[in-house]
């Protein structure tokens, strides 16, 4: 009976401890915001500020390539509903439709459309039990087209609505979800709508950014990928795509307009980054630690494009006031399963590159397992601005 009381004490004892020992969150200091790879935003527009062209931006920061005009015609799907269950489709332009038709149509067609709603009529469909899109149609497939003088319709899901005005939709079930996605130009449309950079930046920087969204854009288009329905996400997956909204920003939205029309040389051919003749993925990120990454300090696969070039305007806090230096903290949840571990007790850097940047990072858990990350990998599952950091005491 004394063993088991003394045991039971020592129980009792030793899990407070075990608990107190396990962080509940851990803290970050740092500098910089994204990956740091490619073309920085803040490093383009420095050199924009200082007299430098679009073209000598690109130059800096990509490795080996050439900035010359390329055939980019192609029609780019943006998936721009992912996982959904309820979306809903209007148009408040004064004498505009909204077309609905069966299936997947391309081109002009003689089909009739399954369903029309003039404008301020809204068409709402919701995901049932059987994985059928219902509404005031049925199916699984579906193609969206939008008619009238500069009709713009309104596109719904939770959380958001944005206003689209070129190309038409397709709306489709796919592993028990609803996929939206915006098929449209990639030569201005798809252009005029990508939101990665202020429009009152200074003409250099927003014809760099035009350049290198549309190299990256080009470097995608291809097979369909059948996860979302698409070339591209609309979101920091791949590049921020907001349609008409980026157009019509007050006073400033026709400055990015005006930029992208810039690049574009012919009717069918604009300015992209080309390595060996084809369009590099021109990877870019809002702001480094001091110095950019290649592709293979972040993720460990080398493109003979990226370098590692210095870059202060990340830390110059008139230029990048909000993370030139940033003090930041994860949850023992987020880090914790960043690693795969059932708890973290403990944080190391293991290894940083020639940039500054976190290369690895290991993970210790209460049972004595260790896990090592990438250090770009631990910035985005722990939700931290950059892996230009340092761990806080």
């Amino acid at each position: 009976m004394y063993k088991a009381l003394l045991l039971s004490l020592l129980t009792f004892t030793l899990i407070p401890i075990a608990q107190a020992e396990t962080p509940q969150s851990f803290s970050f200091t740092g500098a910089g915001y994204g990956h740091g790879v490619g073309m920085s935003q803040m490093g383009a527009r420095a050199h924009a500020l200082a007299g430098e062209s679009a073209t000598t931006i690109l130059n800096y920061y990509y490795k080996d390539v050439v900035i010359a005009p390329v055939v980019d015609t192609h029609t780019i799907r943006v998936n721009i509903g992912h996982l959904l269950r309820s979306v809903s489709f209007v148009s408040a332009t004064p004498e505009s439709l909204i077309q609905i038709y069966a299936g997947e149509v391309v081109g002009p067609t003689e089909l009739a459309p399954i369903a029309t709603f003039t404008s301020r009529q809204k068409a709402s469909f919701r995901l049932d039990a059987s994985g059928v899109i219902t509404g005031p149609v049925s199916g699984k497939s579906f193609t969206i087209r939008w008619t009238g003088p500069n009709a713009v319709i309104t596109f719904s899901q939770p959380g958001s609505a944005v206003k689209y005005r070129y190309g038409q939709m397709q709306m489709k079930v796919f592993k028990g979800a609803i996929e939206v996605t915006n098929s449209l130009s990639v030569h201005d449309e798809y252009l005029w709508g990508i939101s990665e950079m202020s429009s009152a930046w200074p003409t250099a920087a927003l014809e760099a950014q035009v350049i290198a969204s549309r190299s990256y854009a080009l470097s995608k288009i291809g097979a369909i990928k059948p996860s979302c329905d698409c070339h591209v996400y609309s979101h920091i997956a791949d590049q921020n795509f907001v349609g008409y909204s980026k157009e019509i920003e007050p006073k400033i939205g026709a400055l990015w307009k005006a930029a992208v029309s810039r690049t574009n040389i012919e009717t069918s051919t604009s300015l992209a980054i080309l390595l060996n003749g084809k369009p590099i993925q021109a990877y870019y990120s809002s702001s480094s630690g001091g110095a950019t990454q290649t592709t293979l300090d972040a993720w460990g696969q080398p493109t003979p494009y990226t370098q590692s070039v210095a870059d202060p305007a990340g830390l110059d806090p008139k230029l990048n006031p909000r993370f030139a230096s940033w003090k930041a903290s994860s949850t023992q949840q987020l880090v914790a399963a960043a690693f795969l571990l059932p708890d973290v007790i403990s944080l190391e850097i293991v290894s940083r590159n020639s940039a500054g940047a976190v290369t690895y990072i290991k993970g210790t858990s209460s049972n004595g397992s260790t896990k090592l990350l990438r250090g770009d990998t631990f910035r985005s599952r722990a939700k931290i601005p950059s892996p230009y950091f340092q761990l806080a005491q």
